[in-house]
């Protein structure tokens, strides 16, 4: 696509950067100081006051209590709000640093159309497939094995039938197959601890270069890491669903995505709790004390700061362990062991239909992974007439990339290499769109390491007397909508029996 033509292209960057407030507890102190002076932001649609300020060596006054409440949750994406969900019988608080609610699952509207900007779809067999009917969702059936786009040719159910169309030479193709069936082989099970400490290369070792780059562009979009960073485990579950999914696609979803569960969510609690939820409320201490927690928060330029009985931290752990004072130091060091990709989503809006043959297409070698049909789902609806043929490409980056996302123009950059792959991708796919849409997050998916599942979040997730953690990092194996909600259902469990006067036992407890 030439310069030209895409001047005439509108680019629109939205999202914030930073998910938190990542800050030095030290400065959290009971000092006199002009907590007030302004500090301008250099993310659109991101008010990073308090956390420059902080981050310059500004210290706060941690003001007394102005109220009190029997469980704060700090973090409104889907686990915060779950927790709220559950906890509706209690006088709970729900604090949430961005203007919206649903975090990383989080759906966008352009002219009456749903987007995603980040969470997909979720299967039949998880949890939140049930959690979401609980709730009034009906989920709708993708059924739409994935397909790959590799050379210009698009190959539908890349691991089923689609291995024998790889537009490769014979002897590649058969490793694929070949390596197909290695994998379908493997007892994950059975040997679940062994596979979740060893890299995904492991199994790699004399095949074809192909099939590693494949999986190089689809473990970055699911679990944040190319395969030498891959957990071994969680690649081959993914292939073993994927090959079931050829068979029978159990996967579901909403027009935008997963955005529609915390949209619901927010629906159901803002009419009777509207005054227990706060946006644009960045959290910088959470304090535990004898009888109950101290939050401090700041919400309108304004320090705040309440007492709870039980506090449940729905934020990452690169977030939680700056701001939660005493955490034990293998607690500690157990969160900050965990690492997160930067994840922008690029949304492609066209007004004429440029791409419906099928729901989540692979891209290898490309900007970005993989890109979703966003309205796949009632495209076959009777009465549905498709207005907009929105694209949504998942482009998750390396740690060190970041920086990029920080302003308008990196942010734009980014947004322009994703087209121009798309439209070099097939010849059909060379179309201008009339929009082109950037939602940039800076922290939002862990990667699925090594030892992450077995040694690292059973340590990080582990109760501190009357703090609590949740957020899809707290259970892994995955970053997934279900186990963000999962979390929060273990850790409103926690909270209760904690409330109760049954708190977990000391036993388990983590050495500090």
């Amino acid at each position: 696509m030439s310069a030209n033509r895409r001047e005439f292209i509108k680019f629109v960057v939205a999202g914030a950067v930073t998910a938190g407030c990542p800050i030095d507890l030290s400065l959290v102190a009971a000092q006199t100081g002009d907590a007030q002076k302004s500090h301008a932001a250099d993310v659109d649609g991101e008010d990073n006051r308090i956390c420059h300020q902080v981050r310059d060596g500004k210290v706060f006054t941690r003001p007394p209590a102005s109220a009190r409440h029997d469980v704060v949750i700090v973090g409104g994406g889907v686990s915060g709000l779950t927790a709220a969900y559950r906890l509706q019988h209690r006088d709970f608080l729900l604090l949430e640093k961005e203007p919206h609610w649903g975090g990383n699952a989080y759906g966008m509207e352009y002219e009456g159309s749903t987007y995603a900007t980040g969470s997909a779809f979720l299967a039949k067999d998880e949890y939140a497939y049930h959690f979401a009917k609980e709730i009034g969702l009906e989920p709708l059936p993708v059924n739409s094995p994935d397909a790959s786009i590799i050379r210009g040719e698009l190959v539908p159910d890349t691991w089923g039938e689609g291995l024998s169309k790889l537009p490769y030479s014979p002897s590649v193709r058969e490793s694929f197959k070949k390596f197909k069936k290695e994998m379908l082989a493997i007892d994950v099970e059975k040997r679940g601890k062994e596979l979740f400490d060893k890299p995904f290369t492991d199994f790699m070792k004399g095949y074809p270069g192909e099939i590693k780059q494949w999986w190089d562009n689809f473990g970055p979009s699911n679990w944040g890491a190319t395969s030498e960073e891959t957990a071994a485990g969680i690649a081959i579950l993914a292939l073993q669903e994927m090959v079931e999914e050829s068979r029978t696609d159990d996967r579901y979803t909403w027009p935008g995505g997963l955005g529609a569960v915390t949209k619901k969510l927010a629906d159901i609690l803002q009419p009777k709790c509207k005054d227990r939820m706060q946006r644009g409320a960045t959290t910088v201490a959470v304090v535990s004390e004898k009888e109950g927690v101290q939050v401090t928060y700041t919400l309108g330029g304004e320090l705040k700061t309440v007492a709870a009985k039980a506090v449940i931290m729905a934020t990452p752990k690169f977030i939680t362990r700056r701001i939660v004072e005493g955490l034990p130091e293998m607690q500690s060091e157990a969160m900050h062991q965990i690492r997160y990709i930067p994840y922008p989503v690029v949304n492609l809006i066209f007004d004429k239909p440029v791409f419906n043959h099928g729901y989540d297409t692979w891209c290898p070698g490309n900007t970005f992974t993989d890109f979703v049909v966003a309205d796949w789902v009632i495209q076959k609806h009777p009465g549905y007439q498709q207005k907009f043929n929105i694209l949504s490409c998942y482009t998750p980056m390396k740690e060190e990339d970041r920086g990029y996302l920080l302003n308008e123009i990196g942010a734009r950059k980014i947004a322009a290499n994703v087209l121009s792959d798309f439209q070099k991708l097939m010849p059909a796919l060379n179309v201008d769109p009339v929009e082109v849409h950037i939602y940039r997050r800076g922290h939002p998916l862990y990667m699925s390491t090594p030892g992450l599942y077995t040694r690292v979040q059973p340590l990080a997730r582990h109760p501190m007397d009357r703090v609590f953690f949740a957020n899809t990092d707290s259970e892994g194996p995955e970053s997934t909508t279900n186990e963000g909600i999962r979390a929060a259902q273990r850790a409103v469990k926690e909270v209760e029996m904690r409330l109760a006067g049954r708190p977990e036992p000391k036993q388990t407890a983590v050495a500090g």
